[in-house]
């Protein structure tokens, strides 16, 4: 048996920081493009740009810096900031990965639990 815990962040009840986000933002700084990165998730466009105002609105933080595409395709870079986000971001979700399968763990054995 295994825990798996589904970690996000919300600000006043909506949800703005969660894995498809995180995935997102690698999917940026490895494409250097909002629309190819939401391809690559199979998600729309329109979609993937909800997901990024909302996140930084709830941040109050610019985590994107955004050009036109166009024809010079000079597209989207992180800010530092949104670098810092990813860092801290799989940081924390780590630690609390850990802590939970350790209690996990420790609840198994209290109550016997097997594979």
């Amino acid at each position: 048996m295994n825990v798996k815990i589904k970690i996000y962040f919300t600000h006043k009840d909506e949800q703005f920081m969660g894995i498809g986000v995180y995935w997102l933002l690698l999917g940026i700084k490895k494409y250097g493009s909002i629309r190819r990165a939401a391809e690559d998730m199979h998600l729309s466009y329109v979609k993937a740009l909800g997901m990024l105002n909302t996140l930084e609105k709830a941040l109050n933080e610019k985590i994107l810096n955004r050009r036109r595409g166009g024809e010079s395709r000079e597209g989207t870079t992180l800010t530092d900031n949104g670098n810092k986000l990813i860092t801290l971001y799989e940081e924390y979700q780590e630690k609390v990965k850990s802590y939970a399968k350790s209690e996990f763990e420790n609840f198994s054995n209290q109550f016997n639990l097997t594979d």
